[in-house]
């Protein structure tokens, strides 16, 4: 049984810290730290490299389907906004689907993200080693797994600032890497670049038209750039962390949102404007490479690997960070084993290394079964970004009505047009799972994100039973989560 929320009109202005167990956690974060944050966070090696495959497959229809993608994960941002500004917790959406929905709910959206970023730590540093070893051809890759892989673990076991200084300089370079990118690829669409003409729209029209693979190839597209979004969510599990998180969150949020739409679209014009889609250097150097070879900016290969190995070591460590956050939240609230929960020096160290250990085996699980044990892990988090986002769209569905009626003054954010917007993002997702049914590589991926999703659920609902069944009848059963003081003073 889906449990109620439990709201406590508070009689004051709700305190900007979270329970009691976050407030183990230090602010250690500042505004500028989650502002840069929660602009780099969703700028990765799959836009800088990925999105020549869509490129591909789709022409100059990219810029549809990254626009219609990111309309989505711009309704998305919005919902997890809202809630995370009315209840900041270091468990964000677990925390929102576990109020809203249910424990069980909270169990399945957390431990699915946790799984999400403890195999993309592993995949981004064989990424980045393949990089150093391009450089330093005499070296090893598991050299370089080994090193990033102490580095970024030993920098999460420190205060909490360390990450953030970190994220907040890296995310600087990524956005600064694509700003100058669209600068200078607008001046020369414009034909203002010294050495360049105004294409016009010839390479749009041009090489078979907008659509040159119809509709198929619009929806490949749509498909590969939605997954090239994941990570917006690092920054309302951050906002825990910083000095007021209400007002921190709800910052960072409104200042990333128009912004990261911009920059993926808007560089996928520019691309597609400047050079024709059906270019081969655009999947085998990248798009950002063979635009910079064009406009003729020397070493653009070595510059973008640069940028690249930057985007790879921020996400790493961002993952780092949101897995050991989002597992410490999970324990918390008696959703994981209690000796992973203990705090040290403001840092939960050991869901940290918990989260390491993972990310590392699953590091050697890619030597020892790349096409076995790792490609079933792969698959199995290939969809799980789809899933987090349909927990948080459902959550704010029901969160919203609870809270315009128990805590109207929490919600400095407000999704637009609710419930209609909410309803668009929900149906948006569900048509992208669909999509996922078209073709055999992300049908596979659906099938086992949807095996992890309904084993979590089960292992969720049966403990929330057990737990229910432990309470001896006529007593309450608030879940771990409805321990907190009333609605708005926050949860882990």
């Amino acid at each position: 049984m889906n449990r109620t929320p439990t709201f406590v009109e508070p009689a004051h202005e709700i305190p900007e810290e979270t329970t009691q167990s976050d407030r183990t956690l230090p602010s250690g974060l500042k505004q500028r730290h989650l502002s840069m944050i929660a602009l780099g966070g969703v700028i990765g090696a799959g836009l800088f490299i990925g999105s020549g495959a869509g490129i591909a497959a789709a022409g100059p229809s990219i810029v549809l389907a990254y626009a219609a993608s990111g309309l989505l994960v711009l309704l998305v941002m919005r919902m997890l906004g809202e809630m995370s500004a009315a209840n900041p917790a270091s468990g964000s959406f677990s925390v929102h689907a576990e109020r809203a929905i249910g424990p069980w709910a909270g169990f399945t959206a957390g431990w699915m993200y946790w799984t999400l970023l403890c195999v993309g730590v592993a995949v981004e540093a064989i990424g980045a080693a393949g990089i150093m070893t391009s450089w330093f051809p005499g070296t090893a890759s598991w050299m370089w797994v080994a090193l990033f892989m102490a580095l970024f673990c030993s920098m999460n076991l420190t205060a909490v600032r360390n990450f953030g200084e970190f994220e907040f300089w890296f995310a600087a370079l990524k956005v600064a890497a694509i700003t100058a990118f669209l600068v200078l690829g607008t001046l020369a669409m414009l034909g203002v670049l010294p050495g360049t003409q105004a294409p016009g729209a010839s390479n749009l029209t041009g090489h078979g038209g907008f659509l040159p693979n119809g509709v198929n190839g619009l929806v490949v597209g749509l498909l590969a750039s939605v997954f090239a979004y994941g990570g917006l969510e690092t920054v309302t599990i951050a906002a825990a962390e910083s000095k007021n998180p209400r007002r921190a969150v709800a910052k960072a949020v409104r200042t990333a949102m128009w912004r990261i739409v911009l920059f993926y679209a808007g560089s996928m014009l520019v691309i597609v404007s400047l050079i024709p889609w059906n270019e081969k250097s655009i999947v085998t150097d990248g798009p950002y490479v063979a635009v910079l070879h064009t406009l003729g900016v020397p070493a653009a290969g070595e510059i973008m690997k640069m940028v690249v190995l930057a985007a790879l070591l921020s996400a790493m460590n961002a993952n780092i960070y949101g897995s050991s956050r989002m597992a410490y939240s999970l324990i918390s609230r008696g959703n994981g084993p209690h000796c992973l929960a203990k705090v040290s020096g403001g840092v939960p160290r050991r869901a940290v290394l918990a989260s390491c250990g993972f990310g590392f085996i699953t590091v050697l699980l890619s030597y020892w079964w790349p096409q076995t044990v790792f490609q079933w892990l792969l698959n199995m988090v290939g969809a799980a970004i789809l899933v987090v986002w349909g927990f948080t769209a459902v959550a704010q569905l029901h969160m919203r009505r609870l809270l315009e009626r128990e805590a109207p003054q929490n919600l400095t954010v407000r999704m637009w047009a609710y419930p209609y917007l909410t309803w668009l993002a929900i149906a948006g997702i569900a048509a992208v799972l669909l999509l996922m049914l078209r073709d055999g590589d992300t049908r596979t991926q659906l099938y086992f994100t949807g095996g992890l999703s309904v084993v979590l659920a089960v292992t969720g609902y049966l403990r929330q039973r057990a737990r229910q069944a432990a309470v001896p009848r006529g007593e309450a059963q608030p879940s771990a989560a409805s321990t907190a003081e009333g609605f708005g003073k926050g949860t882990v």
